[in-house]
């Protein structure tokens, strides 16, 4: 049974301006790598090669320039613009056309999720259920769609954003789904929210007898959409880094799980893993602590920095106060005076900003 993949690559990312004020949210890098690539390359290691890519009119152009034709990596993509954010089963219905009578994987394209979905397609192709639906237990379901299990584990009920959650089970960005859903789909009134909710189509599943499966992550999930979860998520995919030196090394010390890309400078500094340094990057006199990552042709001149994402081109050079818990995006310069003192500070700043301390 042929699956056809469809990833969600829209939405405004209001929550992280203004690092998406000048640039798409799934495009943000996680450990040197935007995070979108991620979704893409667990359906290619699930044996997708037929992907849509769901585009917003204000986004679509870079997300394509990032993407091409998918050949990269193998795939076949095809781009459907989304005239408005009208909720992620308007995403759906969007993509029908291309969809066809496929079965499909819907992936949302700012998620970040380890253990990938090859054995959640697996069974998907054995057991051939209506919908499987992704779920993990979160703190504060109020956020998200909440899911109720029976004592058999299959799906009753699903709620979006309850103020009073029936379970705190979330569904994760990731579901399967037999053509059935358009059928459902195409009978939905948007929500309260103005939207047409994913939740009230798969409710609509179970409300007709369909058999709907439920699968608990396996590992962790990050949905990446506030800069706090950026961090995290960078944390979570650096913790799973190789030891890899390509770059230079001059008077350094690099301890523990660090890549350093071909192309790459480290001069009388100390990098910490795990850690990241791209291509072209050059680190002077510095220190990179744990969880950090430092983009393609970046400068870390006579300062600190941990905890952190540094995106391409972004340069920082002696900074007084240590750079701890920030995202700098896209050719950032941040300049300061004097030697790093004890002291952290914490920033995130949109592409080509500028400060001086």
């Amino acid at each position: 049974m042929e699956l056809k993949g469809l990833i969600l690559s829209g939405g405004k990312g209001t929550r992280l301006r203004p690092l998406t004020h000048t640039r798409a949210k799934q495009l943000i890098p996680i450990a040197g790598k935007p995070n979108l690539f991620y979704a893409l390359e667990d359906l290619l290691e699930a044996g997708i090669r037929q992907i849509g890519v769901i585009l917003s009119p204000e986004t679509g152009d870079e997300v394509r320039a990032a993407l091409g034709d998918g050949s990269r990596w193998g795939l076949q993509l095809t781009y459907i613009v989304q005239a408005a954010p009208l909720g992620i089963a308007h995403a759906v219905q969007t993509a029908q056309g291309f969809l066809g009578d496929s079965p499909f994987v819907l992936y949302l394209g700012d998620n970040l999720l380890s253990g990938g979905i090859k054995h959640l397609v697996a069974e998907y192709r054995e057991a051939r259920p209506e919908a499987t639906v992704l779920l993990t237990p979160v703190e504060d379901p109020r956020a998200f769609g909440v899911a109720v299990l029976n004592e058999a584990g299959q799906v009753v009920r699903l709620v979006e954003k309850p103020q009073d959650p029936p379970s705190n089970l979330a569904l994760v960005g990731v579901y399967l789904f037999s053509p059935a859903i358009h059928a459902v789909i195409s009978g939905l009134k948007p929500s309260r929210r103005g939207e047409y909710e994913i939740t009230e189509a798969i409710q609509g599943l179970v409300e007709s007898g369909k058999r709907v499966v439920a699968h608990q992550v396996r590992g962790y999930w990050k949905d990446t959409g506030k800069p706090d979860d950026l961090l995290d998520a960078n944390r979570l995919a650096l913790s799973g880094l190789a030891r890899r030196i390509e770059g230079e090394l001059l008077d350094s010390q690099v301890v523990g799980e660090v890549v350093v890309e071909a192309g790459a400078r480290i001069v009388r500094s100390l990098v910490r893993g795990p850690a990241y340094i791209g291509a072209g990057a050059v680190v002077e006199d510095g220190f990179i602590g744990p969880y950090t990552s430092v983009g393609r042709d970046a400068r870390v001149i006579a300062s600190e920095i941990e905890y952190s994402i540094l995106m391409d081109e972004a340069h920082i050079s002696a900074l007084p106060y240590r750079l701890d818990s920030s995202i700098l995006g896209q050719g950032v310069v941040v300049d300061g005076q004097g030697n790093p003192r004890r002291h952290t500070l914490q920033l995130v700043l949109g592409d080509r900003s500028r400060v001086r301390l």
